[in-house]
């Protein structure tokens, strides 16, 4: 018998982080490429912690996925 709710759970979960994952990328793209009215160091560092944000959350996702990590 398929548990519904825990398929419910995993999609949604894998929804959000994949559209976090890819806002993140986009924004610290879109921080160093551009130019506004920050300065030019806080515009690169705050790209530099996005990028980091997304090597963290694909690095998680690697832990969840192989139980050899985890167990």
């Amino acid at each position: 018998m398929i548990d519904w709710s825990a398929f419910v759970v995993v999609a949604v979960a894998s929804l959000v982080s994949a559209c976090l994952l890819v806002a993140l990328y986009a924004l610290g793209v879109r921080l160093i490429t551009s130019t506004g009215d920050l300065l030019p160091r806080t515009r690169r560092l705050a790209g530099v912690v996005c990028f980091v944000l997304c090597g963290a959350l694909v690095l998680y996702g690697i832990y969840l996925i192989v139980p050899a990590l985890h167990s």
